[in-house]
């Protein structure tokens, strides 16, 4: 049969048809001009393989303590270059990107210390980290690390002016810290033009401080990331962005050598550092996921275009709109009642590749203060650069959406959930 008689839309109403043909006809730019975005960053990928000569031996993995693994090495290599930092920690040890910031924060934070977010209050899991939230131990408010953060403006926006009388003021102040995705915020994402502003003020007003960037989310979503701008430490996840959908844990860290070191040194044990952590059986997924990274990502990020401009046809508020300029995986859809926001998450739950059959129920989760819905049919538990959705039951209702392994998945799987929420019943 030729393919083009087979509509994938004709079980959908007339009027889901037309707006879905009226969408594909409105993004098909946005789309081209996003696989050109993808076809630099991979070119940069490429020619950082063959500079470090990958070869068959470095996917070989350690075990015990991890000595002399050179694939290890060469991949932290790769990583550093990637990134135009001075060094980079790439490690299954470190378990999720959560994992990666406190490790990161505690280890260049002390007694006395002040962690200070400049972009507001930070999401629901570092705030347990923090010990502003949750009642948990090892804390950084149980270990005497004060914790501060400036507002942003009505506008999803830094304050400047209040944070630079707050750095002035407060020479307790040793992190500034950037989160550049929103979180369970309904502000937009922080592109890295604005980080580089961000980074450029900081390093103005309070010389002396660690710029930190939560990446989680960001990586290749753009053509540069925060590490071109002089940030000093950076986190992010390996089973998101950077690993493509290949990787099955871990996360990284990059910033400056000293920084780095402190880091490993935390995480493992002073005096041994970097030098130890076996990988087990990763070292081949780490390496093809990051060589796959600038493709995966912008297939969700395709996705999110897609989502948006549907969702926005139907009469959705949806942040960042369509044509916005994209800094990361996330969609948010703001519903304004929990039902359908349920019923949308139980649908992109019923159209994923894994346990389809199975209905979500908002829950209480560890980290999160409000219960959450969340579906994630994904082969790595996690892994939101695959398709998964979720958020707190709490006004506004806001479903955050993100991933997507295949540009084809999300636009089979929303279009489905639009179809299922807004046409039937």
């Amino acid at each position: 049969m030729d393919y083009k008689m087979m509509d994938w839309k004709a079980k959908f109403p007339q009027e889901l048809q037309a707006k879905i043909s009226k969408v594909e006809a409105k993004i098909a730019p946005k789309l081209a001009e996003m696989d050109e975005q993808a076809l630099y960053n991979q070119q940069r990928v490429l020619e950082l393989f063959r500079k470090h000569k990958v070869s068959e031996e470095d996917l070989v993995s350690s075990t015990g303590y991890g000595y002399d693994d050179i694939g290890r090495e060469k991949l932290e290599k790769i990583f550093a270059d990637y990134f135009k930092a001075e060094d980079a920690y790439v490690r299954p040890q470190l378990v999720s990107g959560t994992h990666a910031i406190a490790t990161a924060l505690f280890s260049v934070l002390r007694p006395n210390d002040t962690l200070y977010y400049l972009t507001g209050m930070p999401y629901d899991t570092i705030q347990e980290v923090i010990g502003v939230a949750g009642d948990n131990p090892g804390t950084m408010k149980e270990y005497g690390i004060n914790f501060a953060y400036t507002d942003l403006l009505a506008n999803g926006k830094v304050d400047y002016q209040a944070a630079k009388e707050k750095l002035l003021a407060d020479k307790s102040i040793k992190v500034v810290a950037i989160q550049r995705s929103r979180g369970y915020a309904t502000r937009d994402s922080f592109v890295v033009a604005e980080i580089k502003e961000m980074i450029e003020f900081v390093k103005q007003v309070a010389p002396q401080a660690v710029i930190f960037i939560d990446n989680c989310y960001g990586e290749f979503s753009e053509t540069t990331e925060p590490t071109f701008y002089g940030a000093d430490l950076m986190a992010g996840s390996l089973f998101k962005n950077a690993g493509a959908g290949i990787v099955k844990g871990g996360a990284f860290l990059v910033g400056r050598h000293d920084l780095i070191e402190g880091a490993a040194a935390r995480l493992v044990a002073p005096g041994v550092g970097k030098g130890e952590g076996p990988t087990w059986g990763y070292m081949r997924d780490f390496y093809q996921g990051f060589f796959m990274a600038a493709h995966t990502t912008v297939q969700a990020i395709k996705g999110s275009i897609y989502t948006a401009a549907l969702l926005a046809e139907m009469g959705l508020e949806v942040s960042p709109a369509w044509d916005a300029p994209r800094t990361d995986l996330v969609q948010t859809v703001i519903f304004h009642q929990p039902e359908p926001m349920i019923k949308f998450c139980a649908c992109i739950q019923h159209y994923s590749a894994l346990n389809s059959y199975v209905d979500p129920v908002p829950s209480y989760m560890d980290g999160y203060e409000d219960q959450v819905i969340m579906a994630s049919g994904s082969f790595t538990e996690g892994s939101t650069v695959e398709l998964s959705s979720d958020g707190p039951l709490r006004e506004p209702y806001a479903l955050y959406i993100q991933g997507g392994l295949s540009y084809e998945h999300v636009k089979i799987a929303i279009s489905n959930a639009v179809n299922e929420t807004f046409y039937q019943g």
